[in-house]
């Protein structure tokens, strides 16, 4: 499927600075940031499941990118209003969070190194397989 922005969003490239983009493409990026918000506010869904494959197939990342710019974006504290938001409802275990946090951490620094050592195309299969699994279980559980 090819990119639906790829002539009004040109560089997708690591390190293209803010500057060099055309102000429709920090639009489509800043919406894409407001409905993953959004997403992640009402669902509790992380940004890989939209964010990944909208750089993918719109802003025409390829999938180490993507994945890469998404993790990234984990670096800010990105979720801290909605979490408060949670927490002031009393639903949010931060002993429990902070253990994840830990271990998210480790995680992330071994399966990166896997991810850059597998073919494009595996990393993608292996991603669509992720989502349709999951999608499934939630779809199939009482």
């Amino acid at each position: 499927m090819p990119n639906v922005c790829h002539s009004i969003l040109p560089d997708t490239r690591a390190g293209a600075s803010l500057g060099a983009m055309p102000a429709l493409q920090i639009f489509v990026v800043v919406l894409l940031g407001l409905t993953t918000g959004l997403a992640s506010g009402i669902l509790g869904i992380g940004g890989g499941v939209i964010l990944v494959p909208a750089l993918v197939y719109v802003l025409g990342y390829s999938q180490h990118a993507a994945q890469g710019t998404t993790l990234a974006l984990l670096c800010l504290p990105v979720g801290i209003a909605a979490a408060v938001t949670y927490h002031r409802e009393g639903l949010v275990n931060w002993n429990v969070a902070l253990l994840l946090f830990c271990g998210f951490v480790l995680g992330g620094l071994i399966g990166s190194r896997c991810a850059l050592a597998l073919p494009e195309l595996w990393l993608k299969r292996a991603f669509g397989i992720c989502l349709l699994s999951l999608g499934a279980r939630m779809v199939l559980s009482r």
